[in-house]
């Protein structure tokens, strides 16, 4: 009988075309071989003739990480079997087709994700061994599997969380909230690897590279070290933030487009800091980076979030008699809205019933385990008040449910409390809907209504676990509960009396009501009013007043009076934030009590608004016309426009054309045509920005059909 001849390694067909598509990973290329763990994938080997099983023994050695170890996880070696032997390393399924094998590798959902080595060591009894690389291959989070513990059981919810590149980041105030739309890009081609590099810089790793990767199984511990490495505050991360108003050095928050530019930066200049960042723009890079790697991840936007440093849960906010907001000594703040990530995970290392959305929070605000970084914190123990789980769970809870207690300050004290407001931190809790445009109302997930048994019950459970049960004998509290402040002898609102556009006078009026109270049931009051306008900081506190008014009333009992205030242009043009937030504060004095009170109105101005318009029918590698109107209608010119369109799938990276200036009354209209790359759902964002304005911001949804889609 002739001898059999050594079995001989011709080509290696690694089907990434179709194992990326059965992978859902087909956006991000089909040259490379991107799976997904706790699922099959299918290799091809040709041989120098046909296998066989009994005689010819293969081995695959899998490894990633710089010092690849069986005992960290991070090395495989596993045999070809008949059969699949459970959520472990497994070469099975195989067919013999000719002199070519196919076979079937399973790769555990508990398994490191990474960069991947696929060796096989090949022998015939017990001759003589060979080993040969096939190639190599990226294993991510897989949401599709069960076993895994970002399993998210939805298609519409993965559509969403994990395959939508476009999205909406929720601006402005809760009253006014804006829609910015942002592309996320995570399949543009080099994501992938720039994902893997900020895991690469990260401390963990470059303290201890093998336990690091070792590590990477864990999607709590990923996310930890992605939420630390999006802000540059203990590292090479990706954004430096910058909250202070000069942005001569990098770019302004405002002017980001989408996270593929910050990356693809980050990365090009070796890691250095891309300038600059702010809470919106650290959420949605980290929303890139998670999505990319396969955690099921959203974009979270908290209208008056608190920011409560020393975890006494309350934010102490101060005005003189002028009315005019006083910069708090404290670092406590309340930020007009703070934005943050919610990644989808069961919790292993929390007691059940904990799984489901965390909170993450790249922006540095403070520090976790001695890094800047915040989260994963289980939204349902925010809810429940169980502040004694990990991770910065005491933070999170403040953010959303902290007391703010506005005082009176004067002779170097403070005199009387204005307002002990309950409800004013933690509104409007936005993120996008699902399979929608629209916004979407989650307060609900963080907090029981306001006001309700429920929520007080839960605000006592947390408070005791945070200050102690000592908590209730201060004698700021014995003052709250005396609610003298509350007795008052009038009703104070201010309303806007028209849109509040940028460019334009604006007009409120103060409608002042005079109601029975304990001192002066029925009687007249005399009140004196005097109202303070100041821009307002994104982090909380306000500029320098830029306008003042003293208003005078009589009211009689059961009487209501309206009184327009006008703000012009020429006060407010050129001193506010580029965010173009405004606080008019008005502090009245009632004559016969000496007593005061507070009527606030925060005011988001409109920027212009953009028209765009594209052909009816998009598809792959045909022109689509884009039509972009802006019309000036404003009372000053819009100097140094600067147009940067964006979108993946329809642009190859940014398109920038500089546009000069825009005279008032005047309209520029801009038609171009782009050449889409990808098909499916895409949407086009664009950014026009000014010296005067800087966010001007428009988008269109377009559905791209395949190439040569009839």
């Amino acid at each position: 009988m002739d001898e059999v001849a050594a079995l001989e390694l011709r080509s290696v067909d690694l089907q990434s075309s179709r194992n990326n598509k059965e992978h859902h990973t087909q956006e991000m290329g089909l040259k490379r071989l991107i799976v997904r763990r706790g699922q099959l994938f299918t290799l091809q080997l040709h041989f120098n003739r046909p296998f066989q099983f009994q005689t010819d023994h293969i081995t695959f050695v899998a490894e990633t990480g710089p010092a690849p170890m069986e005992l960290l996880g991070t090395r495989a070696i596993f045999s070809l079997t008949q059969a699949r032997p459970g959520n472990v390393w497994s070469a099975s399924d195989f067919t013999i087709d000719s002199d070519s094998l196919f076979v079937s590798l399973f790769t555990p959902a508990n398994a490191v994700i990474g960069s991947y080595t696929l060796k096989i060591e090949m022998s015939q009894g017990q001759g003589h061994s060979s080993t040969h690389p096939l190639g190599t291959f990226i294993l991510l989070f897989n949401p599709w599997s069960a076993e895994d513990d970002v399993h998210l059981p939805s298609e519409a919810l993965l559509r969403e969380y994990i395959l939508m590149d476009y999205g909406f980041v929720y601006k402005g105030h809760k009253r006014f909230i804006t829609a910015w739309p942002w592309n996320y890009g995570q399949f543009e081609e080099d994501i992938i690897d720039i994902c893997f590099e900020i895991l690469n810089k990260s401390l963990y790793f470059l303290q201890n590279p093998s336990k690091d990767c070792s590590q990477r199984n864990d999607v709590v511990y990923v996310c930890r070290v992605v939420s630390a490495m999006i802000n540059s505050n203990d590292d090479r991360g990706v954004l430096q933030g910058n909250w202070g108003e000069d942005y001569s050095m990098g770019v302004s928050p405002l002017e980001w487009n989408g996270s593929v530019a910050i990356l693809r930066q980050w990365s090009a200049r070796g890691g250095q800091p891309v300038k600059y960042g702010q809470c919106w723009v650290f959420a949605a890079v980290m929303c890139t980076v998670m999505r990319c790697l396969g955690v099921p991840t959203r974009v979270v936007s908290n209208f008056r979030s608190a920011h409560n440093a020393d975890g006494n849960l309350t934010i102490d906010t101060y005005y003189n008699r002028n009315a005019e907001m006083l910069p708090n000594q404290k670092q406590d703040k309340i930020w007009n809205f703070h934005v943050w990530n919610e990644c989808w995970m069961i919790r292993k290392d929390l007691p059940p019933g904990y799984n489901g959305w965390q909170v993450l929070d790249p922006t540095p605000q403070q520090t976790s385990s001695g890094l800047f970084c915040c989260g994963p914190a289980s939204v349902k123990a925010i809810k429940e008040g169980e502040v004694q789980l990990a991770y910065d769970t005491p933070f999170v809870y403040a953010e959303v449910n902290a007391d703010e207690v506005i005082w009176l300050f004067g002779d170097g004290q403070a005199q009387e409390i204005l307002a002990h407001n309950t409800s004013s931190i933690g509104n409007e809790i936005s993120t996008k809907m699902v399979g929608s445009d629209q916004r979407q109302n989650i307060t609900s997930s963080y907090k029981y209504p306001e006001g309700s048994p429920e929520e007080r019950s839960v605000f006592m459970k947390a408070s005791q676990k945070m200050l102690g049960p000592g908590r209730a004998s201060s004698p700021f509290l014995d003052l709250l509960g005396s609610r003298d402040f509350q007795d008052q002898p009038a009703q104070l609102q201010l309303h806007l009396a028209r849109m509040p556009e940028w460019g334009r006078d604006l007009l409120l009026k103060l409608h002042a009501r005079r109601v029975a109270d304990r001192a002066h049931p029925r009687a007249p009051i005399r009140l004196e009013v005097r109202f303070c306008v100041q821009a307002l900081l994104h982090k909380g506190g306000a500029r320098e007043p830029l306008w003042r008014q003293t208003v005078r009333l009589n009211l009689d009992f059961g009487q209501e009076i309206e009184w327009p205030l006008l703000l012009p242009f020429n006060n407010y043009g050129n001193k506010l934030t580029e965010e173009k937030l405004i606080r008019v504060s008005g502090i009245a004095k009632v004559k016969e009590t000496g007593r005061s009170m507070l009527v606030l109105k925060d005011i988001s101005l409109e920027p212009p608004h953009l028209s765009i318009k594209a052909s009816e029918r998009a598809e792959v590698g045909k022109a689509l016309g884009v039509h972009i109107t802006l019309t000036n209608n404003l009372t000053v010119a819009l100097s140094n426009c600067v147009m940067v369109l964006e979108g993946s799938g329809l642009i190859d990276g940014q398109i920038s054309n500089e546009l000069g200036t825009l005279l008032p009354g005047h309209t520029l209209q801009i038609q171009l045509d782009l050449y889409p790359i990808k098909a499916g759902p895409r949407q086009l964002q664009v950014l026009i920005s000014s010296n005067e304005v800087k966010e001007i911001k428009g988008y269109q949804d377009i559905f791209v059909a395949a190439a040569g889609a009839s």
